[in-house]
């Protein structure tokens, strides 16, 4: 199936999607480095590249042409009026209006996104009450699960909330739930190399982990001295920005050619933005 890639990052839903032999047409991401990364990772020649969501008109969606699936890890930010539960007017102002303008006029059979698990809770759930009926009004019918990634061949601790809309009136066949076998792995604390005073009052970050347990979840901090710290070889050491793809399941072939453009301060935090390759994938085959 063709799909655009929207709050494309790096291309972590690319790369999921890619590898269960769907087909990328068009992609858009704000974020200069991010896109610089993107692009030299994946073969973007012909494909439609879109920069600000938000500034994307109708006649340059229109242009993109048939399309099966919508992928986004979109950002999540407040819904400033969410739980009046006027479903489509509830989304406008946030990020999420973007998917819902796209999905209006391009109406692809399915919709894959990704997002934070306490969406689900957010505003006492009446963020997340609203996304369901803004997708609904589209006519959509949604299911969603939360995984984790240290379920899927990655050792991070990383839960998120994946949801896929089908559009009514269109085959397909239920995704959820994805039964998957439990890691029986944890996060293995070591302690702590500094007070927590010493990294703006961030806990994680003064902590030391064993490589033999899981990562702690990437976060979007990463950059400055904030990356997960490990006790490997008889020293502490934070974790390097090839380790910290590898967590999210990028090959290291895909690294080392975002490394030529990129600086390590700009892939830490790509690493921690990005969706995981792995759960992508999985659930990819099911579409």
């Amino acid at each position: 199936m063709k799909f655009i890639d929207l709050f494309a990052g790096i291309g972590g839903f690319r790369f999921g999607m890619e590898s269960a032999g769907h087909e990328c047409v068009a992609f858009c991401e704000i974020d200069k480095f991010a896109r610089a990364s993107y692009k030299a990772i994946h073969n973007t020649e012909g494909e439609i590249e879109l920069h600000d969501a938000t500034g994307v008109t109708k006649k340059e969606i229109k242009a993109i042409g048939q399309v099966d699936v919508i992928c986004a890890g979109f950002p999540c930010q407040a819904f400033s009026i969410a739980g009046h539960r006027r479903g489509f007017e509830d989304t406008r102002g946030t990020l999420f209006f973007e998917i819902a303008r796209f999905a209006a006029i391009l109406k692809p059979k399915y919709l894959f996104l990704e997002n934070v698990k306490g969406l689900l809770n957010h505003d006492k759930g009446d963020t997340f009450e609203t996304i369901l009926s803004a997708l609904d009004e589209l006519g959509y019918d949604v299911g969603w699960q939360v995984l984790n990634s240290k379920d899927f061949g990655v050792p991070q601790n990383r839960e998120r909330v994946y949801i896929v809309g089908h559009l009514r009136g269109t085959s397909g066949r239920e995704v959820f739930p994805i039964i998957k076998t439990r890691s029986d792995k944890s996060i293995i604390q070591l302690g702590n190399i500094k007070k927590t005073e010493s990294f703006g009052g961030n806990p994680q970050c003064g902590r030391v982990y064993s490589p033999a347990g899981l990562a702690p979840c990437l976060n979007t901090m990463q950059g400055g001295q904030r990356e997960p710290k490990i006790f490997i070889d008889g020293k502490v050491r934070k974790l390097t920005p090839r380790e910290c793809w590898r967590l999210q399941g990028f090959p290291d072939r895909a690294f080392d050619k975002a490394q030529e453009v990129n600086s390590n301060s700009q892939l830490y935090k790509q690493a921690g933005n990005s969706v995981t390759v792995n759960v992508i994938r999985e659930i990819a085959r099911y579409l």
